[in-house]
């Protein structure tokens, strides 16, 4: 909301020929030059409802709305700004609403739109640490062998690795238990195979049709299964985040990301305004190459610094292999493998220096907490971890 200046009239010669006509006994005090009263911003009359048709706004998911709302406020901590008599303001904004702007995010069409509410809150000072790691890229090699990336990480090549068709380390025990379970009701009488090939059918169509959404429902009622899930989604967002790509909003719910046209079972939907203009230039730099695959490979990065493993991640090595086909000209399969390498190792050191805030977010996630909580337990943890 634009203010408009309006000055009260205000009349010098008035006041010089009011001191010249005083009295005579008045004569004997000296004149005291005339001082204006001091302009206060006045409140609208519906300033204090007005935070409701924010709190609409983010309820809606109206992006737009709610970063128009914000922009026609004052700050909390600028509250001597200088205003006239004539200006109207509204409330000022309270320590912590203006971070509530990010949780409309989730629904906006416009990545611009995005990117500018991430802008916004950064040039009040609010997301300090935002971008902070934007032009870093950690020294070191660029021919990242298996042996190199064990000496760096501490870990094996195949240990980084997303495991298919959902196998995993305790694989061998879960499939022992289901056919054990299948004996001893077959001993008891109980005839499980008319249900146990219906089961397999659906699980079959839900893998082809539905990309294992269904099943990937059903595993998230498995808490450490949901926990990885988090810790792979957290190193996402915060990846991004320290590297200055606006984050849209993170899919926990199969549903949701299928709804999204998101693959896989959750996702960490983030915005390169930099790499979006170089493709749509026909060309990508290697600086906004690297921030991108530092970011894809993030999920793997931190189930690997957690659990000394990865077993997610298999979308975005589709996605990074889709990627380094459209370059001109193309990665061969070597290529493509130490880029991987690569880009897991300075993924994987960047979250091992912010480990606090990469705990904090996973615990923010875990207790389903908005995307703007998320992101300020994130500011958090790195202000305290100075």
């Amino acid at each position: 909301m634009a203010t408009t200046a309006c000055f009260p009239p205000f009349s010098s010669t008035a006041a010089i020929s009011a001191s010249h006509s005083a009295t005579p006994s008045s004569k004997r005090f000296l004149p005291r030059p005339y001082r204006p009263p001091r302009p206060r911003p006045r409140l609208r009359a519906g300033s204090l409802k007005e935070w409701r048709e924010f709190e609409d706004a983010v309820e809606s998911k109206d992006l737009s709305r709610a970063l128009r709302f914000l922009q026609s406020v004052e700050p909390a901590y600028y509250p001597e700004a200088p205003a006239s008599a004539g200006t109207q303001v509204t409330l000022p904004v309270p320590p912590g609403r203006d971070w509530e702007v990010l949780d409309a995010c989730i629904d906006a069409d416009d990545m611009r739109l995005v990117g500018r509410a991430y802008q916004f809150l950064s040039d009040r000072g609010v997301l300090a640490n935002f971008g902070k790691c934007k032009n870093i890229v950690l020294e070191g090699p660029r021919e990242v062998t298996p042996t190199i990336l064990k000496e760096m990480t501490g870990l094996e090549a195949a240990k980084l690795a997303p495991k298919k068709w959902g196998l995993s380390g305790n694989s061998p025990y879960v499939l022992a238990t289901f056919f054990g379970g299948v004996s001893f009701l077959l001993t008891q009488g109980v005839d499980v195979r008319p249900n146990l090939a219906a089961i397999l059918g659906l699980a079959t169509a839900d893998a082809l049709f539905l990309g294992g959404t269904c099943a990937a429902q059903i595993s998230c009622f498995w808490p450490p299964y949901k926990r990885r899930i988090l810790v792979h989604e957290a190193g996402h967002l915060l990846t991004a985040y320290l590297m200055g790509c606006p984050i849209r909003g993170v899919i926990l719910d199969p549903f949701v990301a299928l709804r999204m046209g998101i693959q896989g079972q959750a996702g960490t939907q983030f915005w390169d305004e930099k790499m979006e203009k170089e493709l749509g230039e026909g060309h990508l730099s290697s600086t906004a190459f690297d921030r991108y695959c530092m970011i894809l490979f993030a999920g793997i990065a931190a189930e690997a610094l957690v659990y000394g493993e990865a077993e997610g991640g298999e979308n975005d090595e589709n996605l990074f292999r889709s990627l380094c086909i459209l370059l001109n000209p193309p990665l061969s399969v070597a290529q493509m493998a130490n880029r991987a390498r690569w880009s897991v190792m300075q993924s994987y050191n960047l979250l091992k220096w912010h480990k606090k805030a990469h705990r904090a977010a996973v615990k923010a996630l875990e207790g389903g907490h908005s995307l703007s909580v998320v992101i300020r337990r994130i500011e958090e943890a790195i202000s305290s971890d100075r």
